[in-house]
């Protein structure tokens, strides 16, 4: 991709204008779309709009097919900064990025074009210095807006932002996503373009838009001289359920002196009957919609503030004759001459949620003036070469041109996350919009620093990327939908309505009832995803997951997604999104803020190692010690050093269960022995592991900072009151009477519903030693090996009693004891037994299976077996 005199050369190819490059790859895209629509996640929309929408072969609003060509040239590119010294052959990264991250979102590219979700790109230029060298490719599946490519386009240069960085340089980025409209605002933040014509021709599209559609916006602010509107307040009307008399909700609950509103209260002004809001009904009226061509009731909304401007001075004032009879003249205008989209809202739980106010179809999302006007805006742009590029302007004015935009004091905008009409809505005037956002547009473009086309942008499913070689790409971060935070596909269509082009909702990673999609669905989608990634990332490289969901239940889904697809998770960090931080967490399964989780593709030389020994003892030491290579070695947070949580037995033995069931090989070792294990072959501080080189830098950086911070341990199971004992007794030997009033409190209450935790006596005596004075303390590891086994028959035998109980007919097992459940999923896999693990897991509670990471692992492997 260069420009040499004029020329373009894109793969090779050399062309004398950038139009003459966009035909010959439009047609060579056109060629490529029977093979293309076999793809998961190819979108919905007709041929020629898909291929209006692209900028092949930079983007495609289809999977792209050049994707690979694209990695061939940045290969031998890779070559030539080496020659330059500005990569190291030899270089590896062994530790996840652990240090805390403060990125704000107040920056020109960020608030450019509004989407759901967004990392500050800042933030993530961080994560790719870390992980990657100039020439590295960087890859997202799930890049929405396109921020990823952002942060690794901006590195071509050394940014203000990292002064102190010497390892700033191009980093060459793919971002896809399944949305039409995510990812043509990612192409639009990858392109760079200095054509000032690009801005003259927008600023004439905008202007000649405004003289067509001024009428329609203008108010009387003298006998002379008349305004623009800036924004209309409409209100609902309601009608007082005592004497049916209409109540214009706005007079009834604002007080706009002391800008206050008191909705608690409605009272009619008509009989003083105080009405409630939940009570009150709201009054609809038949109109005849020459679109639908028959009558429709909707929701009665009328006028009642107008906010307006002369020059630069701004007014408000209440609706006049001459404002009413205004609105009279646009009603009246003929619908079926605008060209406006007008599909039917798509099935699903928040696209149809305002069905009951009457509003059913895209375009009555908008005011009759507003429709008209922004279709204006379409046709002039259509009618451009450049129509790619003015197109973000018309996107990112369509959401606030809804009557989604709430009224309130200080403030506009619509309620996050819905497509929920208020009883106060703001219709904001288009013109103003389009304005503003071709400025918000120009700055985020004036900070872009690259000179070439250094992202790529492609519209498919993550759960499939045949148009990406195995093993191509050097490192992934990702922000996937977690759950059923955003409905992203419903929240999308009324945008990707003005684009002609639907996302295919068929791979749409989501639990959403309303699309017939559980939670096992979302879970399923989100592994076939991440096994894309493991399969596309070269082995021995970085993955990170930004994960925004506060649930236990989706935690565990994703983190047994991720390990499942053969990834290793090495660290989870926290995310304050109040502070905007990312820092880290002292318990990989804390999930009361959001999380950024490490993980990496084990690398060739372990895996050739691992088959040659995978039925051998060695095969587990040689896990530990590779996993301990990629883990962090010293942590500090404010002033003290900090626990590191995956260095803890317990996590290590989780990951070492999680690596064998995945590669589908029964785990060779029990907690006992491989606790035994680990102190024998490696060094213990803090109760956590290290090498012997690790040690020796962790001692001496500890010195300097010889505050320490121990893992804070939340109790919400048997293995975590285990943990808490064990923490407690290797400091002291207590007694039973000592130990109970802070068991009382730490752990009475914290237990997850269904899961019976037995009586401290009973752990005690299954995992710890009573000396003579009635003290209980650590046992030695032989000791402890010991306790193990026998812990382990008496686990087992109630899981015995378990299978009797889920025999009986229509039977469900209300309470269980976890740490059986464990024993016994374990030694059903080691059997083969995979129908007994699902048999009994469909009939234990279903919090319990989701919320516990060893459970669902077993579960999920099981369930693929039978």
């Amino acid at each position: 991709m260069a420009n040499t005199e004029n020329k373009i050369t894109v793969l090779g190819k050399t062309f004398n204008s950038e139009e003459e490059r966009r035909t010959y790859f439009r047609e060579e895209l056109r060629k490529k779309l029977p093979e293309l629509k076999k793809m998961e996640g190819f979108p919905i929309g007709d041929d020629e709009d898909i291929l209006n929408l692209s900028d092949a072969p930079y983007y495609t609003a289809c999977p792209n097919p050049w994707l690979n060509d694209f990695i061939t040239e940045w290969e031998e590119e890779k070559k030539e900064l080496v020659k330059q010294g500005k990569r190291n052959v030899d270089f590896e990264v062994n530790e996840p990025y652990a240090a805390d991250v403060s990125e704000g979102k107040n920056n020109p590219i960020y608030n450019a074009h509004s989407y759901h979700t967004k990392v500050p790109h800042p933030a993530i230029m961080r994560y790719i210095l870390h992980y990657t060298q100039p020439g590295d490719i960087v890859f997202d599946g799930f890049a929405g807006t396109g921020m990823t490519g952002v942060a690794a386009s901006l590195l071509e240069e050394k940014q203000v932002l990292f002064k102190s960085v010497n390892d700033a340089g191009v980093r060459f980025s793919i971002c896809g996503d399944l949305s039409p409209i995510a990812s043509l605002i990612s192409n639009n933040f990858a392109t760079v373009s200095k054509n000032h014509s690009l801005k003259t021709e927008l600023n004439k599209i905008i202007s000649d838009t405004e003289k067509e559609t001024r009428w329609m916006y203008e108010v009387v602010h003298s006998s002379l001289i008349k305004g623009y509107l800036d924004n209309t307040i409409w209100s609902d009307v309601f009608l007082c359920q005592a004497c049916q008399s209409d109540i214009v909700y706005w007079d009834a609950v604002v007080d706009f002196d002391n800008k206050t509103v008191n909705s608690t209260e409605i009272i009619c002004s008509n009989c003083a009957q105080i009405n409630t809001r939940k009570s009150i009904k709201r009054k609809f009226e038949s109109v005849f919609d020459k679109k639908l061509d028959k009558v429709i009731s909707i929701a009665c909304s009328v006028p009642v503030l107008l906010e307006y401007s002369v020059g630069k001075k701004r007014f408000k004032r209440k609706p006049q004759e001459s404002d009413l009879i205004l609105l009279q003249k646009i009603i009246d205008l003929d619908v079926t001459l605008f060209d406006f989209p007008f599909t039917r809202m798509m099935e699903g739980q928040e696209s149809r949620r305002n069905d009951k106010s009457g509003i059913t179809h895209s375009y009555q999302y908008y005011s009759k003036r507003n429709l008209y006007t922004l279709s204006v805006f379409k046709d002039k742009i259509s009618n451009s070469l450049n129509y790619i590029h003015h197109l973000p302007t018309l996107t990112a004015s369509l959401t606030r041109s809804t009557l989604t935009n709430r009224f309130r004091f200080g403030g506009t905008g619509g309620l996050s996350g819905t497509l929920y009409i208020p009883s106060l809505k703001i219709e904001r005037s288009v013109v103003p919009l389009l304005k503003s956002k071709a400025r918000d547009l120009y700055k985020a473009e004036a900070i872009k620093k690259w000179v070439n086309r250094t992202s790529m942008t492609t519209t498919q499913s993550a759960t499939n990327y045949e148009n990406l070689n195995n093993n191509s790409v050097d490192y992934i971060f990702t922000d996937p939908p977690f759950g059923s935070n955003i409905f992203y596909s419903e929240l999308n269509f009324l945008s990707e309505e003005w684009l002609a082009v639907f996302e295919n909702i068929k791979k749409e990673a989501i639990e959403n009832n309303g699309h017939s999609k559980s939670l096992n669905d979302y879970i399923g989608l989100m592994s076939e995803s991440f096994r894309t990634y493991f399969k596309v990332l070269k082995p021995g490289k970085w993955m990170t997951v930004e994960f925004s969901n506060t649930s236990a239940v989706i935690w565990n889904g994703i983190q047994t997604a991720i390990q499942n697809s053969g990834f290793i998770i090495a660290n989870v960090a926290g995310l304050d999104r109040k502070q905007g931080t990312f820092k880290t967490v002292t318990t990989a399964t804390a999930v009361k803020q959001d999380l950024v989780i490490s993980c990496y593709k084990p690398s060739s030389e372990f895996d050739e190692k691992f088959q040659k020994n995978q039925n051998a003892d060695v095969s587990i030491w040689d896990f530990v010690d590779e996993h301990l290579h990629h883990l962090p070695v010293h942590l500090i947070v404010g002033n003290s050093t900090t626990a590191i949580v995956e260095r803890s037995p317990k996590i290590l033995f989780d990951r070492l269960i999680a690596f064998y069931v995945q590669k589908g090989l029964p785990v060779p070792i029990d907690a006992g022995k491989f606790q035994q294990g680990l102190r024998e072959r490696f060094i213990e501080r803090d109760g956590m592991f290290f090498t012997n080189e690790q040690v020796q830098e962790y001692d001496k950086k500890k010195a300097e900072v010889p505050n320490f911070t121990q893992l804070s341990i939340f109790v919400a199971n048997e293995q975590d009151s285990i943990y808490w004992l064990r923490n407690i007794l290797e400091k002291d030997r207590k007694t039973e009477s000592d130990l109970h009033p802070f068991w009382m409190k730490e752990v009475a209450g914290n237990m997850r519903k269904g899961d019976s935790l037995p009586e401290m006596r009973t752990i005690l005596e299954e995992n710890f030693l009573k000396d003579d004075t009635g003290k209980w303390y650590v046992p030695n590891p032989e000791n402890e090996a010991d306790l193990e086994k026998l812990r382990s028959k008496r686990l087992l035998k109630l899981f015995e009693g378990y299978k009797t109980e889920a025999a009986k007919p229509k039977a469900k097992i209300k309470e269980v004891r976890v740490e059986a459940l464990r024993a016994g999923f374990k030694q059903c896999y080691q059997d083969k037994d995979f129908k007994t693990i699902v048999f009994i897991g469909d009939r234990i509670p279903n919090n319990l299976l989701m919320e516990d990471e060893v459970l669902l692992q077993f579960y999920d492997i099981a369930s693929s077996k039978v």
